[in-house]
């Protein structure tokens, strides 16, 4: 049994990365895609024009005046709307245009429809991108995982990161709650990034999708990660007002451990952090390997984006 399925985005980026994150998801069947375009960027809408999307520029008019200041809100309110367009399809799931599905042996429209009908939603994880220092073959990307319960995730993460292990939960510099897969028709939902209401009831019948990792390309570089590294901080994923992503003990948050390292250590401290946590050396690739937290892809996005949004 299979199912349709699509997802609703909001992004603020350029015109290539868009189409690869459409072009990815097309491909592996998504059904329809709804992007609201955060900043309205002409050139990002006019790059995905296609009729399995719906773009929506989110601008002035849009807001009529009530744009809410921060981003986080603006995606929740945008994937509320989806949630309402997509009454068609059997599953939508809200990401980001930095995370892309990653199947392995079975299709989206299999797993998702293999679940059980008093399922309302499915959480998928997230996996994040290592940078590549020469342990992928060509043209794979790698990502780590992590494990669900927290006693084999500390011990992986000690493992894996050594020290690091114990305040960084499984070493993911960005979330671990993942995102939600939601059946519109199970009634009125009400998203947030990494929960959704349906009728007053929190994640109903939530199952999670193990077989179905999220691909996040959160700091896929040691330049990228500098480069978001003062956004995060202040307005994004590593806020100071955010809980630790270790829960137990006094582990401070995330926040806490960069700004630290920042003040003693400055950008070289910085540096050997993300690289203890997020380049793939033979050491990191080999430990995650031996904890079955190691995933390879072959994605080619540029192919898919030839196939999309070429004109034939």
């Amino acid at each position: 049994m299979t199912a349709t399925w699509g997802l609703v985005a909001t992004i603020k980026t350029d015109p290539q990365e868009a189409q690869r994150f459409a072009a990815w998801h097309l491909s592996l069947g998504a059904a329809h895609l709804w992007v609201f375009v955060d900043d309205a960027d002409p050139a990002t809408i006019a790059a995905l024009r296609h009729p399995a999307i719906t773009v929506t520029a989110t601008d002035a008019a849009f807001w009529a005046g009530r744009r809410p200041g921060k981003h986080q809100v603006r995606q929740a309110a945008n994937a509320t709307r989806a949630a309402v367009l997509a009454h068609n399809l059997d599953w939508l799931a809200h990401i980001d245009v930095d995370e892309f599905l990653l199947p392995d042996t079975q299709t989206v429209a299999q797993t998702l429809g293999a679940l059980p009908p008093e399922a309302s939603c499915a959480r998928i994880r997230p996996a994040e991108a290592l940078a590549d220092a020469g342990a992928a073959d060509a043209g794979e990307t790698l990502f780590k995982a992590f494990h669900i319960d927290p006693a084999r995730r500390r011990a992986a993460g000690r493992a894996c990161f050594g020290p690091w292990g114990d305040l960084v939960s499984g070493g993911m510099l960005s979330h671990v709650a993942g995102k939600l897969f939601v059946r519109p028709a199970a009634g009125a939902w009400d998203w947030r990034i990494h929960n959704a209401w349906c009728d007053g009831a929190e994640n109903p019948g939530v199952v999670e999708l193990d077989t179905l990792p999220l691909g996040h390309f959160h700091a896929p570089s040691w330049s990228a990660f500098d480069a978001k590294l003062r956004f995060r901080l202040n307005r994004g994923s590593y806020r100071s007002d955010l809980k630790p992503s270790i829960r137990s003990g006094d582990a401070p948050n995330l926040n806490t451990v960069l700004t630290r390292i920042a003040d003693t250590e400055g950008t070289d401290g910085l540096r050997r952090f993300y690289d203890a946590l997020n380049t793939a050396t033979p050491t990191l690739v080999s430990a995650l390997a031996g904890q079955g937290l190691l995933l390879r892809r072959v994605m080619d996005l540029d192919a898919h984006v030839a196939r999309h949004f070429t004109p034939h």
